[in-house]
């Protein structure tokens, strides 16, 4: 991508180009997750709430994904952006009932977060290990 159309985008346009590896679905509105709890019942989830003004949350979010490994596991992966979707990350604090931090990686399974991490502490080879 060259300068100018770097220039032309959106903060959050470019950040979802640089991510690669993981099929990140993008979080946006609290139907989307009150329909992504209900399936989590069928399919894991995994929710990475990521504040596109933090470096903290930018390192742990290029860690996540260099760590990845692509495997045949039933999992979806949402990526929310916090600053934009601030009620959506609300939301999740409360109908969850986990605490907000950010960065922050929830994982659902069956209606339920069997699983979070934040900051320093988010590890996607911990979390595959978790889910498989």
């Amino acid at each position: 991508m060259g300068l100018m159309d770097k220039l032309f985008k959106s903060q959050r346009d470019v950040a979802k180009e640089e991510i690669q590896g993981i099929a990140w679905e993008n979080l946006e509105s609290i139907d989307q997750l009150h329909s992504l709890i209900k399936n989590s019942k069928i399919k894991t989830k995994v929710i990475f709430k990521h504040s596109t003004r933090c470096g903290i949350s930018r390192m742990a979010l290029n860690s996540f994904e260099r760590n990845y490994e692509k495997k045949d596991q039933e999992v979806t992966y949402y990526l929310l952006d916090l600053i934009q979707y601030r009620d959506v990350s609300n939301a999740i604090a409360s109908e969850l009932n986990v605490t907000h931090q950010s960065p922050q990686v929830i994982v659902l399974k069956d209606g339920l977060v069997i699983h979070t991490e934040s900051h320093h502490g988010i590890d996607i080879k911990k979390i595959q290990q978790l889910i498989k």
